[in-house]
């Protein structure tokens, strides 16, 4: 194969057989969106700090934060996190917050305790611990009990930010879901679990999407881009790194915190 040839097959490769397009956000907009935040609330609380600073530096008319989920259970402070996020209403800002699959394991867990158990092995026991409840064991009984004792202390405004959670938002070329979408679906067709679960084959498609997808779910040291796809789940919990991106027009840039 000719040194040209290797290269055009390189770049159909990466772009999937398709030309370099230029995402935009819609006019006078600028979007945020936050990676997975595992109850890693002081993290948190000092990146709304940077987002409420940034925005007022050449303020738009418009500008929106989307939160991708994954909120609660790992980190020590889940219930702060929801706490935080359920009472965030900062002028001339609208706040979308999405459905992770912790959050919809916590809510099966509040509906159905003897059945948690993979909810409490992906780190819902630091959520319960937060709420002042400890888990005995992972016994039926033991789950039942902690159930109740979680629907009796979760505050009313966390169950209806937890019922309230979106699965997917889309805004101009942007489509924000917790962990990707299913290829060859439209975004309307797509299963609730894909849009909570999916790894493979959203984290290894090579073909194209409508919308560039900013994502979570899926951690890695740094945000993940590729042509279609962007991943900020930067480790909040593994490495104490939170990540922001910050899109405006056709222009891309990030904001994180981290452990000091």
């Amino acid at each position: 194969m000719s040194n040209e040839g290797g290269l055009l097959a390189l770049l159909r490769g990466w772009f999937g057989g398709v030309s370099a397009k230029r995402w935009r956000t819609p006019p006078s907009t600028r979007l945020y969106a936050v990676g997975d935040i595992h109850g890693r609330d002081d993290l948190l609380e000092r990146l709304m700090a940077r987002i409420l600073e940034d925005g007022r530096a050449g303020a738009p008319e418009r500008r929106v934060v989307v939160f991708l989920g994954d909120y609660v259970d790992r980190g020590p402070g889940s219930a702060d996190v929801l706490d935080l996020l359920a009472g965030w209403a900062p002028p001339d800002l609208q706040v979308v917050c999405l459905k992770g699959n912790h959050e919809a394991m916590m809510m099966a867990f509040l509906a159905e305790p003897e059945g948690g158990k993979r909810w409490i092995a992906s780190g819902g026991a630091a959520a319960l611990a937060s709420y002042g409840i400890t888990l005995a064991s992972t016994k039926g009984g033991d789950l039942r009990r902690a159930g109740e004792a979680l629907n009796r202390v979760l505050p009313a405004h966390h169950r209806r930010f937890l019922e309230g959670l979106a699965l997917s938002h889309v805004e101009g070329d942007y489509c924000f879901v917790h962990a990707g979408l299913r290829p060859g679906r439209a975004l309307k067709d797509q299963d609730a679990d894909d849009l909570l679960w999916i790894r493979k084959p959203f984290l290894t498609f090579e073909g194209t999407f409508p919308h560039m997808v900013v994502h979570g779910h899926t951690p890695s040291r740094e945000p993940v881009i590729r042509p279609h796809r962007l991943g900020i789940d930067t480790g909040a919990w593994t490495r104490g790194m939170l990540t922001c991106v910050v899109l405006e027009g056709s222009e891309r840039r990030f904001l994180s915190v981290k452990d000091d």
